[in-house]
């Protein structure tokens, strides 16, 4: 029962560090989510099925191998497109949770492309115009990561209020 609540403990706070690495990112967000989600598993407080964990374990070393292939920065020297996207993404992902978790995962993704679009009209953003490829370029290289993480804390929240 301690070992539980300890894991369970430590899993919460994994999540936490997840969502704060969403929005000023200085590592992998999806890493802490990935542990956090192991660790809540492995206190009995959620169930995740085998195949979402190999799942989201390759999509988290996916999201690492972008993290170390990409230049630090952004082309202006911003950061703030990080709180759009994450912002956007959290949003999206609660709002897929209560609409219907089955399209949680499409919450975070629409959710992060409308805080990118956002940022996009933005005179800090003002750069990156939407229908040309450095927008998608940036959104395979910023927003993939915040949505694999977001995704992951979700489908724990999920866990934990279904329980």
């Amino acid at each position: 029962m301690v070992l539980q609540t300890i894991l369970l403990i430590a899993g919460v706070a994994c999540l936490v560090v997840a969502l704060l690495l969403v929005l000023s990112p200085r590592w992998v967000a999806a890493v802490p989510a990935y542990a956090g989600m192991a660790l809540l598993h492995w206190s009995y407080t959620i169930d995740v099925k085998t195949m979402t964990f190999i799942f989201w374990g390759i999509a988290t070393l996916i999201t690492v191998g972008l993290f170390y292939l990409q230049p630090s920065g952004e082309p202006d020297g911003h950061r703030s497109s990080n709180l759009y996207v994450g912002f956007t993404a959290m949003a999206g992902g609660m709002l897929g949770i209560l609409l219907a978790p089955r399209v949680m995962v499409l919450g975070v993704i629409l959710g992060a492309a409308m805080g990118q679009l956002a940022y996009s009209r933005t005179p800090a953003g003002k750069w990156m115009l939407f229908p040309s490829t450095q927008f998608w370029r940036y959104f395979a290289a910023k927003c993939l990561p915040a949505i694999v993480a977001v995704s992951i804390v979700c489908i724990a929240v999920m866990g934990i209020v279904i329980e």
